[in-house]
Order: C-alpha cells, then sequence, then structure tokens
C-alpha cells in the first residue's frame, strides 16, 4: 500500500486482568517470544519516532506530511503494547529488569549520531517488515488457536507494519542514503532484538516451568529457524544499492482482513482465524 495511503485507524484494547500470557495454548514458546517483543514497543518505536521528527527541517512537505501520518499509526503501536505489557509485567516480574535494558539500549542509539538514529530506525522498520511476512506466511499454526484479542493486537499491528514499510526509508534516503549505515545499523537492531526476545522469552517460559521440557527447546529452535529464513534474506536484499522497500511484493492477506476496519464506529476486526475473513 503506498505511504501516502497510511490511516491513523483509532483502535483501543481492553486487556482482561485474567488474562492468560499464554494466549497461544497449543504453542507458548511463540506466545512468550511475541510477548518479549511486545515488551520492547514502547521503547523501540518512540525512538523511532524521535528519530523522524527530528529530520523535519531537512525534508520537504510531502514527505514531512507523510512522515506524520506514519508517525500516528506508530503512536496507536506503543501506546496499546503498553496496557498489554503491563499484564506481562505483573504476571513475570523479572521483565521490568528487561524492560530497563531496553531503554537503555534506546537512549543509547539515541546518542548516536543524527544520522545513525535514523538508518536504525529505517532498519528497524525493515526487521517488522520481514516479521510480518513470516507471520503471514504461518498465520494457521500461528493464530488460528490464539486468543482472539491478544492475536487481534499483534495482527493490526504487524498489518500496518507493512502499509509503512518505505516510511522511514524515504526519510533515510532524504537525509542519508548511506547503504554501510544502514547496514550497520540494521544489524545492531536485529542483535539487540534478538537478544531482548530471547531473554524475555527464557524469563516468561522459566517461571511458567517450561524450560527443562525437551519439547520447548524444539520448538523454540524450530521457530527461530523458520524466521530467520525469513527475516535474514528480507534484511540482506534492502542493503543491496539501489533497493527501495517498495520493492518488496507485500503479503496480501493481512492488508485484506485489515480492511475490515470500520472508521466511523472505529471498529476494529476481531481476529478469529484464518478462514474467517
Amino acid at each position: 500500500m503506498a505511504v501516502d495511503r497510511l490511516r491513523h485507524r483509532r483502535v483501543r484494547f481492553e486487556f482482561p486482568d485474567d488474562l492468560d500470557p499464554m494466549w497461544v495454548p497449543h504453542l507458548p514458546e511463540f506466545a512468550a517470544a511475541a510477548n518479549a517483543v511486545s515488551l520492547g514497543m514502547p521503547y523501540a518505536e518512540p525512538l523511532f519516532i524521535k528519530a523522524v521528527r527530528s529530520t523535519f527541517d531537512q525534508i520537504d512537505d510531502d514527505l514531512r506530511e507523510r512522515s506524520e501520518r506514519y508517525i500516528r499509526q506508530e503512536t496507536g503501536h506503543h501506546t496499546q503494547h503498553q496496557h498489554f505489557n503491563d499484564l506481562i509485567a505483573r504476571r513475570y516480574p523479572s521483565t521490568l529488569r528487561l524492560q530497563r535494558l531496553m531503554r537503555r539500549c534506546a537512549d543509547w542509539v539515541w546518542r548516536r549520531s543524527p544520522r545513525f538514529r535514523v538508518a536504525y530506525a529505517a532498519g528497524g522498520e525493515t526487521i517488522s517488515y520481514g516479521v510480518a511476512r513470516w507471520t503471514e506466511r504461518n498465520l494457521a499454526p500461528l493464530m488460528d488457536r490464539a486468543d482472539p484479542l491478544v492475536a487481534t493486537l499483534f495482527l493490526w499491528h504487524l498489518a500496518e507494519e507493512i502499509e509503512h514499510k518505505s516510511s522511514t526509508y524515504d526519510v533515510f534516503e532524504a537525509t542519508d542514503g548511506s547503504k554501510l549505515r544502514y547496514a550497520l545499523a540494521m544489524t545492531v537492531g536485529f542483535v539487540s532484538i534478538s537478544t531482548f526476545t530471547a531473554i524475555g522469552t527464557f524469563q516468561q517460559l522459566w517461571a511458567e516451568r517450561r524450560l527443562w521440557r525437551p519439547i520447548t527447546w524444539f520448538r523454540l529452535a524450530r521457530l527461530a529457524v523458520s524466521l530467520a529464513f525469513t527475516l535474514i534474506p528480507v534484511m540482506v536484499v534492502s542493503a543491496l544499492p539501489g533497493h527501495h522497500p517498495r520493492q518488496f511484493t507485500d503479503p496480501s492477506y493481512l492488508p485484506m482482513w485489515l480492511s475490515q476496519y470500520d472508521a466511523e464506529t472505529d471498529t476494529m476486526p476481531m481476529w478469529r482465524g484464518s478462514n474467517a475473513a
């Protein structure tokens, strides 16, 4: 979807206090990993927003307007993930220490050069786009038996990542364009996200007394390998000279599902499985 068609969807999730944080009952390892990624959203996405806004005196009016639409989407994402994260932290208090590390990482990135910050944001959005592609390829085994409310949170977010896949890259290209810096920043982002996700996943599975089970390690390995086979090629291709994110062929199902959003009533389609759209 073109960047100039980005929509700000007014979404509000109300999570019950007794929500099971292992919201994918047949694959709790995936739930724990997704939860760990969610914990980082209130730190990564405000960083991306600040990085983009810091360029507003360097970019033209059209790009600034399109960037504002991107910012509205990102603000909605990290705000709604924070509501969910509060439940995760109450169930797994050890993740509060992890969140402090995530905050320090975001602060470290912000102290780098302005060009690195923007490259980091652009690389981070490419990683998010790769995750969205992988999720769509695995929708049925991952999500069809998941808690509908939490699944809707994640799928809404990922569908909008597909929509704005080019937004931060356009800003990066207009203000810098160094593929070397982009590749370096994206690699830093990939390493930090992978590390934090692994720590958060292990913290939750330890609390759930699942880490000693061989099936847990088998499932974690299978998920990691599967994701790598989608994500790493996306990252490598995006770092090639002359490549722009708009050249990626987008997944089709998640944008189609998201099109059911009703702007008049602010109603988000509840996820009911990949055969229910």
